[in-house]
């Protein structure tokens, strides 16, 4: 009897012991990643830095100390939300488009890892250092910043997310730099069934919205790949291409302006918000 007393007692301590979390289901997180339209190439202005609701978070996935941030740590989603240099993406104007017309109980969380130039191939887990021993010196450093494993670290952020709130989609920006692969929709589809299988989601209750590049009705130098995108859905069921037509780009016709950011952004967060339920306000 005493025995089975301090095998209780023992069990007892460790169970209060244990690390606890409280996950808040109102507190919707959202994983991107890609290369550079989803890092945010366009400088950004006034209007994208003031009135951010508090609502919308971001999860630092890298130091900045630049901006006083620590990596795996919530704060307001103030830009640059990539890396510590980067400028207004596609992600400020999605969070934004969902905090503005989501309950007021309900905050948004996002998590952002991109590497500008980057393939596709960058973010298999199994296969990522084959294409990290042969990047170009430039994005060498971006690479440092994620030790190595954007992906790896993606996962890891969104495991520290889970502690928080709940995984509710994913949004990818990328494709430039795989241009006329039609292998592309069954990469894409390795990577969206590791972070599920990884993350232990289930893939029906977890879009993925996959962003066009530059339009060719703004001259986009890549704007073919656009037609290999529009087959994701054939590839991944709960998969929706958000369409970049009239969005505006700059001048290399290859990454987005501010403005055409900001539309872009607005389309992810249109659709998000139809998928939870919910529509644009008046």
């Amino acid at each position: 009897m005493k025995s089975l007393r301090a095998i209780l007692f023992c069990s007892a301590l460790l169970f209060t012991s244990l690390p606890s979390f409280s996950q808040d289901p109102d507190f919707y997180i959202f994983l991107s990643f890609g290369q550079s339209n989803m890092e945010g190439s366009a400088a950004f202005e006034a209007q994208d830095t003031i009135d951010i609701d508090k609502r919308f978070q971001i999860l630092e996935a890298v130091n900045c100390a630049n901006l006083n941030r620590t990596k795996g740590n919530w704060y307001t989603a103030v830009p640059p939300l990539a890396r510590c240099k980067t400028g207004l993406g596609p992600v400020d104007y999605f969070g934004r488009t969902l905090v503005a017309n989501l309950p007021k109980n309900i905050k948004v969380g996002v998590i952002n890892v991109a590497v500008g130039g980057c393939k596709i191939e960058l973010f298999d887990k199994d296969n990522y250092q084959s294409y990290t021993v042969t990047a170009p010196e430039w994005m060498k450093g971006m690479l440092k910043e994620y030790d190595g494993n954007p992906y790896g670290r993606l996962v890891e952020m969104a495991k520290v997310a889970q502690k928080s709130g709940v995984i509710k989609g994913i949004l990818m920006h990328q494709g430039e730099s795989n241009t006329g692969d039609k292998t592309w929709p069954d990469k894409v589809k390795n990577v969206y069934q590791n972070l599920l299988a990884d993350l232990n989601l289930d893939a029906k209750s977890i879009p993925l919205l996959a962003g066009e590049v530059v339009n060719a009705d703004q001259g986009g130098v890549c704007a073919s790949m656009n037609a290999i995108i529009a087959t994701l859905p054939q590839t991944i069921p709960n998969s929706y291409v958000i369409s970049s037509a009239g969005c505006p780009d700059g001048p290399d016709n290859l990454h987005f302006s501010a403005e055409g950011y900001r539309m872009l952004g607005k389309r992810y967060g249109t659709k998000m918000l139809s998928l939870l339920g919910y529509q644009l306000k008046e």
